[in-house]
């Protein structure tokens, strides 16, 4: 069985709470070619969560969804993304960001083990974040929580089981996630090498298809 199709064999649970139905979702687009952010400072915390919030008001909806592969500008702002030498500059969303509320409680899609976490504390990192480690059927894979509360990494052991359904960690605010608004990263990792508690969530076009490869669409898993 190929990666793809094992992944969409399998059955997730929801990342946040499973009596939110799919038709309060709604895909939301933080591209450069959005023309509707043109009007927004996507540097300011505050001026893009409100975008977020009168977006999801405008729809109906009480999540947003989207980015993997997007090529987005809001990475600008830190020096941690942005190298001098343009053709290196990291803009292209390597995960799935899930907006909703703070405090929102996240859980597990599927049996697994903790990874490692970490409070990747650089300004526009994911603050902190959790990495699970997953088997099925001989394919071993990583999922990638960021932009969590500090207390989603208190009180929690490399190497723990951790059951499909459990809750694993809440949703930071953006004094503690990278100054950001509230979401959730999600990424799938097929080879994590020697990282723990953080994995690249963004790369350059020159890397692209090393990464894509790496770390494939999470909504073959998710299938929202």
């Amino acid at each position: 069985m190929s990666f793809k199709n094992a992944l969409k064999f399998l059955s997730a649970h929801p990342l946040i709470d499973a009596a939110i139905q799919k038709e309060a979702y709604v895909p939301l687009d933080l591209s450069l070619h959005n023309n509707d952010l043109k009007g927004v400072d996507v540097s300011s915390s505050k001026d893009l969560e409100a975008y977020i919030w009168k977006y999801l008001e405008q729809n109906n909806a009480r999540v947003a969804y989207g980015g993997y592969l997007e090529r987005r500008g809001i990475y600008r702002r830190s020096s941690y993304f942005n190298e001098e030498n343009k053709k290196s500059e990291r803009n292209i969303h390597l995960g799935l960001d899930v907006w909703i509320e703070e405090d929102t409680p996240i859980y597990a899609p599927l049996d697994g083990t903790i990874h490692s976490f970490k409070n990747n504390t650089n300004f526009g990192d994911y603050g902190p974040t959790i990495i699970l480690y997953h088997e099925f059927d001989n394919i071993q894979f990583y999922t990638l929580y960021g932009h969590l509360s500090v207390e989603s990494i208190e009180g929690i052991s490399i190497g723990s089981f951790i059951k499909r359904g459990q809750q694993i960690a809440t949703l930071g605010v953006s004094d503690i996630n990278g100054d950001y608004p509230p979401h959730l990263h999600f990424q799938i990792i097929k080879d994590i090498g020697d990282y723990h508690g953080d994995y690249p969530g963004v790369c350059s076009n020159s890397e692209l298809q090393a990464y894509k490869e790496n770390c494939p669409d999470p909504n073959w898993l998710l299938k929202l």
